[in-house]
């Protein structure tokens, strides 16, 4: 038994020294970094989730104030949640789902230990903007302007005692500063650590199917929509240069995006161009000048929307 043992022991350690000379295959790492035989691969276009992704984007971001606006009051009552904010919680549960499913389907084994913070960071974000939104959007049933910043609106300059103000000062920073950081930076992040495995050394650049180029335009003007009204200009043109900078990297390796890195790709050059019109179109509004003062001029729709539409809405319903 004892030369057994002996001759089972040699056995291994010669084993070991010729898997130490010679590649060994790759065990799946519990972080999942890389995989070795991982190769470029050209992935197809995953139309059912960047249709999805588009649409809860569409209904559960963006019309959320719209539901709270147009459905009537007496639905939702101002001391419950409103329909925006099922639409919010709806949000927050789905996105997060459909970022992971589409990390899985990344061609290339992506770091998920930072896709794993970015989602829990991702998710803690967006629950601590829905209550600081919820709060700031029922305050528009009371007369407050988003144009304007919360000591000078007339239904918050007047409360006393003035520590209150303090109080709504400190709700408009969970809502519009914590809140949108840790919303949109882990977002963008994880759209980036996906962009960065939709190269493949292909002979030509790759084409996007009719559907794809259908849902262009409307993602391009959601991701408008989102920089302009979450204020996040500076991460979105950062996000777009490492981008652009890495299709430069890759393409001095012979590498070409694949379809769904050209879609994201293109819909941040669209999303790009209607900030530049939107910036340009509101260039001598003097009064969303004094709100968004400084080098960088990106004004809210909503802000927008408050100073001149909402009392073109509120005559028609007068009348």
């Amino acid at each position: 038994s004892q030369g057994s043992a002996a001759l089972a022991w040699g056995d291994s350690s010669a084993c070991s020294r010729s898997c130490s000379r010679a590649p060994c295959p790759s065990v799946p790492s519990r972080h999942g970094a890389v995989k070795a035989e991982d190769t470029f691969k050209t992935s197809p276009f995953h139309l059912d989730l960047w249709f999805y992704f588009t649409l809860q984007n569409w209904v559960l971001d963006f019309g959320r104030p719209i539901a709270m606006i147009i459905l009537p009051l007496e639905w939702f009552p101002l001391n419950k949640p409103s329909a925006g904010d099922y639409f919010h919680m709806a949000y927050n549960v789905i996105t997060p789902f459909l970022l992971l499913k589409l990390i899985e389907r990344s061609p290339r084994t992506l770091p998920r230990s930072m896709v794993y913070v970015s989602i829990i960071t991702f998710v803690m974000g967006a629950s601590i903007h829905l209550v600081g939104d919820s709060v700031n959007h029922r305050l528009i049933f009371s007369g407050y302007q988003h144009h304007l910043s919360v000591r000078e609106n007339p239904i918050i300059r007047n409360l006393k005692p003035e520590t209150l103000i303090d109080s709504f000062e400190l709700l408009y920073y969970y809502d519009e500063y914590l809140g949108h950081s840790m919303w949109y930076v882990p977002f963008f992040l994880i759209l980036f650590i996906y962009f960065s495995g939709c190269f493949s050394p292909a002979p030509r650049h790759s084409r996007l199917p009719p559907a794809a180029l259908l849902l262009l335009g409307p993602s391009g003007l959601y991701y408008w929509y989102l920089v302009t009204e979450g204020q996040i200009f500076i991460l979105f043109i950062f996000t777009f240069f490492a981008m652009m900078a890495l299709v430069l990297q890759q393409r001095r390796k012979g590498l070409r995006l694949d379809s769904n890195g050209l879609f994201l790709f293109l819909s941040f050059i669209i999303t790009l161009l209607l900030i530049l019109a939107w910036v340009g179109w509101l260039w001598n509004d003097k009064i969303l000048r004094k709100k968004y003062p400084g080098v960088i001029y990106v004004p809210e729709p909503w802000a927008f929307y408050t100073l001149h539409l909402s009392t073109l809405h509120a005559a028609k319903g007068a009348s």
